[in-house]
């Protein structure tokens, strides 16, 4: 593998998710992003506060985590989009609905790029 390509893959993700919030925005009632400017500084902001915000909350969330068995996971990236939408200009969620809908698809994706992009285990 060439030394560039993790980097370049790093940065693809911001777009590619930018890409799936533009998208959600024509879809999904309540959800706003008002172009790619926003859309890629929410998908950095996104990415940062799962980074550094979620593992907290999931430790101090831990009991309910394993009581729902894992469901609460749902809450927490409700919560990252939420953070999310209060940090970025231009980039709105209304609703626990549309919040639900729009965390289980950006996670979605995120799971599918990480799969289309991780090396191959031998």
């Amino acid at each position: 593998m060439r030394k560039g390509v993790p980097v370049l893959s790093f940065l693809l993700y911001f777009v590619v998710m930018a890409a799936a919030m533009l998208g959600l925005s024509r879809i999904l009632p309540g959800f706003r992003v008002d172009g790619w400017v926003p859309a890629l500084f929410a998908a950095v902001v996104l990415g940062a506060v799962n980074a550094l915000v979620k593992p907290v909350l999931f430790v101090l969330t831990l009991p309910f985590t394993i009581l729902s068995l894992g469901l609460f996971l749902f809450v927490l990236n409700m919560i990252c989009l939420w953070l999310t939408q209060a940090i970025v200009p231009g980039f709105e969620v209304r609703g626990l609905a549309t919040t639900f809908l729009a965390s289980l698809i950006l996670a979605a994706v995120g799971v599918i790029w990480k799969a289309l992009t991780s090396a191959p285990q031998d």
